[in-house]
């Protein structure tokens, strides 16, 4: 098996990548299964946080480079099939985007071009000191700008420093990582995973209604047009839930001063 997935609480599921010996880089074929493993997963309606980590000391090498060339070492595939191979890698990272689940990256190794765009299309993102990010791809004479690195990277620690990191190809370790925003906390590896959970907790101890939406609006209001749209959008959203009995509950124990029972309603 390639990847793997576990419940590991109520509305928090577990996405492991599980070949250690190829620093878990993905195959077309791998890739498909991670899809398939997906399906499954998003279906289920009471999924509030995934979480998505690696076995072994990588994260995700990104493609397996081996997997699609020829005996001669040489890629000869026709345009529509190398198509689809991106459209596989890259439509991951629009799963992860458009879930309403929050999705957190345990970064325990390295992320390398497509494992790289996968730990950017996360949410949150906490990283093993062994960590390290790299583009990899400009590296052999492709773009850098793949699996929505182009698109996330500037986003989260700003144009200047993505277009050096980009064009250069060099590696960001988990310090340099943890200082320019990329990781939310480098933690020691043996307690990675404990971390993405406590934060898990934490989500879920929130209405489903309040998560889905910030993460909804957070990922929009990074590409407004303005301030003015970016506030519309979030009148919307505050108003709606104002309508949720969620909300309802959560003022009736404020005035209670109790805990909020919340059930998603």
């Amino acid at each position: 098996m390639t990847s793997s997935t576990q419940t590991l609480e109520p509305g928090i599921a577990l996405l492991r990548l599980e070949q250690p010996a190829r620093r878990n880089a993905l195959s077309l074929a791998a890739m498909q299964t991670v899809h398939a493993q997906l399906d499954q997963l998003l279906a289920d309606r009471s999924l509030r946080v995934l979480i998505v980590t690696g076995q072994g000391a990588g994260f995700c090498a990104g493609l397996d480079l081996k997997s699609v060339l020829n005996a001669d070492a040489g890629f000869d595939s026709s345009v529509r099939a190398a198509m689809a191979l991106q459209h596989a890698f890259a439509g991951l990272v629009q799963r992860l985007r458009d879930t309403d689940a929050a999705v957190i990256a345990a970064v325990n190794g390295v992320a390398v071009g497509a494992g790289m765009g996968l730990a950017l299309a996360a949410d949150i993102r906490f990283a093993a000191p062994q960590a390290a990010f790299h583009v990899g791809a400009v590296k052999i004479g492709l773009t850098a700008g793949e699996c929505g690195i182009s698109y996330h990277l500037p986003r989260l620690i700003g144009a200047g420093r993505a277009f050096e990191i980009m064009l250069s190809g060099r590696p960001v370790n988990a310090d340099e990582a943890e200082r320019l925003g990329l990781v939310a906390e480098v933690v020691p590896a043996d307690g990675l995973l404990e971390r993405a959970l406590a934060c898990a907790r934490q989500i879920t101890a929130n209405a489903t209604y309040a998560t889905a939406h910030t993460k909804r609006v957070m990922w929009q209001n990074l590409d407004a047009a303005s301030l003015q749209a970016a506030i519309e959008l979030e009148n919307h959203a505050q108003v709606l839930g104002l309508m949720t009995r969620d909300f309802q509950e959560a003022a009736q124990a404020f005035t209670q001063k109790r805990p909020p029972q919340f059930t998603g309603e």
